[in-house]
């Protein structure tokens, strides 16, 4: 659960900051896309990635190639957790973010302050309890991952085996 969220705070927070820009030509596609793992069934999730990155997979054979195998290791538990629970990243972040008044932006940038200035000082500041409010519900949705990670990572204790699934057996 840890992994995820920090994979989902290094990828998700540029995809957050490109949701907040509205006018961008795929806005819609991503949007969709980031929506998806909330409205999918999480059992659903994991067919979709064992039919992504199975063996027989879209990508199996690719992976196949380099000797790469995904379905049914500790990979696969971080990937279906990532999936199922960086939506969740996303949209609290993406709110903060476009919380932030734009004239703060421009009167920084008025002032001399660069792209990354304006983020560290001013929005990221500004968004932080979005930022933490989304981090903590992505790290205890992933830590309650059972559907996808059952599907596409398994059950092997020791190697795969997540505290839902331990429950579960048990």
């Amino acid at each position: 659960s840890l992994s995820t969220t920090v994979i989902t705070l290094l990828f998700g927070t540029p995809v957050a900051l490109l949701l907040t820009q509205r006018n961008f030509r795929l806005y819609r596609f991503v949007d969709t896309l980031i929506d998806l793992p909330t409205v999918l069934p999480p059992s659903v999730a994991g067919i979709a990635l064992l039919m992504a990155f199975g063996r027989k997979g879209v990508f199996g054979p690719i992976l196949s190639a380099m000797d790469i195998t995904i379905p049914f290791t500790s990979i696969a538990v971080i990937m279906a957790q990532t999936f199922i629970a960086s939506p969740l990243y996303i949209k609290a972040a993406t709110i903060g973010f476009s919380a932030v008044d734009l004239e703060l932006k421009q009167a920084a940038s008025l002032d001399g302050a660069n792209r990354w200035q304006i983020f560290r000082y001013i929005t990221l500041p500004m968004s932080s309890s979005s930022i933490l409010s989304g981090s903590v519900m992505t790290w205890a949705r992933a830590l309650g991952e059972f559907g996808a990670t059952i599907i596409f990572a398994g059950n092997f204790p020791g190697r795969t085996q997540t505290m839902p699934l331990a429950i579960y057996i048990g």
